[in-house]
Formats: structure tokens, sequence, C-alpha cells
């Protein structure tokens, strides 16, 4: 027997009201959670009731034990990691996605999620000026984006060498060598793992983490002849400098030495979208796969990962499916589970085609722009402050900032964090400790920027009166 279309009612009404408050708070509530996990686990871990709750009642529970421990990662003064917030059409999308439940593996299955997802991937190559016919796969996340890039370079350079990876697998085939940045991002190793393809070989990078194009190319040469398989793997946004790899030249490189490009754009593949960044990203379209995370620049919910593959059917070899249960769809532009590591999945992609939708062309230009403006104000108003030295060119939605000493960076860093009006994470770059700031939330204002500003102002105050007492 199904459930009456009432069963809903009330959970739901609590669920609105509870999101309300949620929101309604962020302007004014400290950025940091209250409490920590451990704080918060026996409110949670209670004894399992033996008999049905009602669920508007279990709603209200959730929302009051989960209040203290919340982030406000949606804040436009949340800067740390690089986490965008949640576009408002973008939001209420994905509350449609979950009440609609559609399993969205299959294009036969889901015709209306399958056809939003398909349009939010026309309108994002058009955006991002990639080639018109990629396949785009809506993953889970940055990872996973970057898994299947990387898989489908794997695929490709076995399958120009006759190796049948899906017959025989990895055991007793040619070498890959993977070419990357001195400063990639972690994720990129850590695919390699997942892939089973090893250690990666490093490349020289300049001072700003961008790789140097001679530098692969005598990489590249030295240690085989004739070279065997490689791919090479190039980033649109350092991660402490918002940097981008020269595209052109290094992806010549690569594809004179019959390599497979791959770019790691998680946030900084959405500046392609601009002509502001245009000549910063020349080349970008030559590469063979790209991976970007929605959730990140163009601010729609998690998860939202995107795999972009110059070649459907060399992605389709890597993740397809065939199998009599399953009604696939081979032709056009192919069912999501042939692009991506799932069969179950959710639909994603409608919160790209909402976000889009409302954003139009020139919104999203203006998106990524406006949040480069909000770094680079950051930035300038960071080096008034006595001590402080902003430590990379401001090329995009990045900062880096020392206050002198590790010791120092650290004592300001935690007086931010402790103060709650903002949050701007730690790290280390170039062998120094580091306050990182990642502009990545639609809502951040001039009025977020001067509050930031005056906290940081603040916390070095604080830090700077202890130090004299």
């Amino acid at each position: 027997m199904s459930a009456k279309p009432d069963a809903f009612d009330a959970a739901l009404q609590r669920a609105r009201v509870h999101s309300m408050e949620w929101l309604a708070s962020i302007p004014t509530r400290p950025v940091g959670p209250a409490v920590q996990a451990d704080d918060l686990l026996a409110g949670f871990a209670a004894p399992l009731p033996e008999q049905p709750t009602d669920p508007a009642a279990v709603i209200d529970e959730l929302a009051r034990l989960a209040e203290p421990g919340l982030m406000a990662m949606p804040s436009g003064r949340f800067f740390g990691w690089v986490i965008g917030g949640t576009l408002p059409a973008a939001l209420a999308a994905d509350w449609l996605v979950s009440a609609w439940d559609q399993n969205a593996g299959m294009r036969f299955a889901t015709p209306a999620v399958a056809a939003a997802e398909e349009a939010a991937a026309g309108w994002l190559l058009d955006l991002l000026h990639l080639p018109s016919g990629s396949d785009v796969g809506f993953t889970t996340g940055g990872t996973t984006a970057n898994f299947v890039g990387l898989a489908s370079g794997r695929q490709a350079v076995l399958d120009r060498l006759g190796w049948d990876l899906a017959g025989q697998g990895l055991s007793g085939a040619p070498r890959i060598r993977v070419f990357v940045g001195a400063e990639r991002h972690a994720v990129i190793d850590l695919v390699l793992r997942y892939l089973g393809l090893g250690a990666p070989v490093v490349v020289d990078a300049d001072e700003q983490g961008r790789i140097l194009p001679d530098a692969l190319a005598a990489a590249m040469d030295a240690g085989e002849t004739p070279a065997g398989p490689a791919i090479v793997c190039l980033q649109a946004g350092n991660l402490h400098s918002g940097a981008f790899d020269p595209m052109a030249q290094a992806i010549t490189v690569a594809h004179e030495r019959g390599a497979w490009v791959h770019v790691d754009g998680a946030f900084g593949l959405w500046a392609a979208a601009s002509p502001r960044f245009r000549e910063a990203l020349a080349g970008l379209e030559l590469a063979d796969s790209w991976a970007t995370d929605a959730h990140k620049t163009l601010n729609v919910p998690y998860d939202c990962g995107m795999a972009i593959v110059t070649r459907p059917e060399v992605v389709r070899a890597a993740f397809g499916v065939h199998t009599a249960y399953l009604m696939t769809d081979t032709s056009g532009p192919g069912d999501q589970f042939d692009k991506v590591p799932e069969l179950s999945r959710r639909a994603r992609g409608v919160t790209v085609w909402a976000a889009l939708r409302s954003l139009g062309r020139a919104g999203t230009v203006d998106l990524v722009e406006r949040l480069a403006d909000r770094a680079a104000e950051l930035a300038e108003g960071i080096s008034r402050i006595p001590g402080a030295e902003v430590l990379n060119d401001v090329v995009f939605t990045q900062v880096s900032v020392s206050f002198g000493d590790d010791e120092r960076t650290r004592r300001v860093t935690a007086a931010l964090l402790d103060g709650g009006v903002a949050w701007m994470s730690g790290s280390r770059w170039h062998g120094r400790d580091v306050l990182r700031i990642s502009v990545s939330n639609w809502s951040t204002d001039a009025d977020d920027v001067a509050l930031s500003l005056a906290a940081l102002e603040q916390a070095v105050a604080s830090v700077d009166a202890i130090e004299l007492s």
C-alpha cells in the first residue's frame, strides 16, 4: 500500500521551518560550530527506540541536536578550504530532486532528469568553451570527476597499444607514466592509487605553482626509449595561489609525445567562462579531459562534480555497463551510468541546470569575476595590516598570507577562528605556515570583506598584545 501524499506534510513543513531559521541565522551567527562531534554524539547516539517516532518529531529533534554543531559554510565570511555556498535556485531544485526521488542512472527510466542534466552539460561546454560532443558525467565531487578523467586516460593510452584492459586488467600491462606538477592537488595522487597507476613523475613548477613546460618535456623524454604510454595532469587553479598551468605550451608538449592530457579544474575551470581569464587559460580546450566541482565556484549544493571527456567511446568503455535487465541507451547522449562509477545515482545535474538557468551567461561570468574581485579586495586590505604579507600573485580566488614566523601565523589564525566573525583555514606553502583564504561563495559582498578584514586586524592585535605582555 502506497503512502498517502499527506503523510509527508508535517515532516516537510517542519523541515522548511528549520531550513528557513538556519538560513536566517547565517548573517549574525558565529561562522564556526559551537561544539565538536564528540560533544554531540551522546544526543545523536541515544538508544534506538523500540517503537516508531512521528516523522515531524524526528525532524524537530534532528534540527535541535545538530544546530550547535553546524558550520556556517553558506556565510559570505566563510573562506575555508575551497567550499562554495548554494544559489537559491540550486537549493530549491535540490529539494525537488529529493522529492522526485529519481534514480538517474538510466535515461529510459528517468527522462525528465536525464533531459535536464543533458541540457546542463551542453550549457557547461558552451560556457567553458570546451569541445562540443564531449561526454559530461555528473559525479559525487571533484575527486570522482578526476577519477573519471584519469580512468579515461588510462583506457585510451592502453587501447592505443592494443591492450585489453577490461579483459586482462593491469597485471602485465605496459607501465603508464603519469606526469604531474610539483604543486598538484593531493587528490591526483589519491586517484592514481585508486587506479593502480602508482606514484607520478613530479615535474618542477614555478613560484606560483605553475608547471614548467620545458621541465615537462625533459621529464617525458627521460627514462624510456621509445617512450611508453603517458598521461599528463595539469591544473586550472592552484590551491594556494589560484594560478593556472600554461595550458597551450604544456598540452603541446604532452600531445607531441602521445600523452593523454587531463586538467584538474576543481574550482578554477570556471574561470574559462570569463573573458578576463581567457588569456591565462589559452589552450585549455586542447586537453582530453577535465574535472571540476560545481559546489565550488558555481555554488550548487553538495554533491556535484563534473567529469568532461572529449571521446565518449573511451569513457563509456571504462565505465559502461551492458546487461539484460538494464534498458540502456547506446546512442546519442547515452546513460549517465556509462560516464560515472555509479549505477544508482542522484540527479545532481538538475541543480546545475537550475543554477545556470537562473544566472544565465552574463550572471555566470559575473559570479566568477565577483569572486576574483573579492579575493583581490581582501588581499589589498590584508597588505595594509602591519606584519602581514600576501605571498601569492592574486590572480583568481585564492590568497595565502603569512604574519611573520610560523608560530605567529598559527596564533593569528587561531585568534581569527576563535572570534567567529570569519573563517579562513590554515595551510603550509613553500615551507611556511600560511593563512589561506578561498573566496568561493556567491553571497560574499563588500560588507563581508570589510567585516572579515576587521576581524583579521583584531586577531593580529590580540596576538600582538599577548606577545607584548
